[in-house]
């Protein structure tokens, strides 16, 4: 029996004076060439105040899902873990640890299972735990980018930005569906791309729109190593080549809004659109929407 509840995430900058330690803790052991670091870090530096949302977003899901296994009857503590920043899964684990949890649900807050997204965070808990006495053991939840209820997440948000578009446009615009591109090393060692293709699938099956394109987007390694593609910055410039005048982009690979999002999305592929005289619409991340915290707490249920 379970009796807590760990949301594990990846964590950000909250203020300009941490975008890079932050930066240097996310990219350690990569070969991330240095212009490219000193351009993420010009990203973080465009946020409102120089930060990253992701930590408010995800305390706000675990605020949510407490909340609603309260009223369902399953008083369960939901707690904050985070792999690149504070508060660091060895920093949570300590806490609960000193409040005596014994077994936690922990949940990975990735949408599509790879080596980067899922296996590093399983054994980065495992280290954590090894090193605090009286640690909680921890559960992990399967994985669930094609649970209904992500799907039913995925397509209210995508729903709500196609209806920005003008009506007499709206069935035929393009929705593209982007994922954090990986190596296509590791992606072929895992179900990464096949459990991008069929969240989207059914998504665009659940809102019945004819027309569906899968994009890659935040690639940050070594121009020498091959990467998922295509990018979203290519499809957004062939898609105006072809003389299309709106896009919906759905970031289905991301549970935040954070600045992955928030730069590559809202500023350089809007940007690129505008150039070529198209229209970005650009669907929210789930976040805290209540489908999401619904299957959030539909993952505990049936961990109890």
């Amino acid at each position: 029996m379970i009796d807590s509840v760990l949301l594990i995430g990846f964590g950000g900058p909250t203020a300009p004076s941490e975008i890079r330690p932050f930066l240097e803790i996310v990219t350690r052991g990569r070969r991330i060439p240095a212009e490219r670091l000193e351009e993420v870090v010009e990203h973080y530096q465009q946020m409102p105040g120089g930060r990253s949302p992701i930590n408010e977003l995800t305390r706000a899901q675990a605020t949510s899902l407490e909340r609603l296994l309260r009223a369902e009857d399953i008083p369960l503590p939901v707690f904050v873990g985070q792999r690149n920043w504070h508060p660091f899964f060895h920093e949570t684990l300590a806490e609960m640890a000193a409040k005596g949890y014994q077994r936690a649900l922990g949940i990975i807050l990735s949408s599509f299972r790879t080596e980067a997204s899922w296996d590093r965070y399983m054994a980065d808990v495992a280290e954590a735990r090894a090193g605090i006495p009286d640690a909680p053991e921890v559960l992990f939840a399967p994985a669930w980018g094609l649970h209904p209820l992500f799907v039913a997440a995925v397509a209210a948000q995508a729903e709500a930005a196609l209806t920005e578009v003008p009506e007499e446009d709206r069935r035929w615009t393009p929705m593209v569906f982007t994922a954090h591109s990986v190596p296509v090393a590791m992606a072929e060692a895992s179900p990464y791309v096949s459990e991008f293709e069929q969240a989207a699938h059914a998504v665009i099956e659940r809102l019945e729109h004819p027309r569906l394109i899968l994009a890659y987007q935040s690639r940050s390694g070594s121009p020498r190593d091959p990467w998922l593609g295509p990018a979203i910055t290519d499809v957004v410039r062939s898609l105006a080549a072809d003389g299309e005048k709106h896009l919906v982009i759905v970031p289905i690979g991301f549970v935040c809004d954070h600045v992955e999002i928030l730069y590559d999305l809202d500023i350089e592929a809007r940007r690129i659109g505008h150039e070529h005289g198209m229209t970005i619409h650009r669907a929210r991340a789930v976040n805290d929407h209540p489908e999401f915290i619904a299957m959030l707490a539909h993952l505990v249920r049936d961990a109890r």
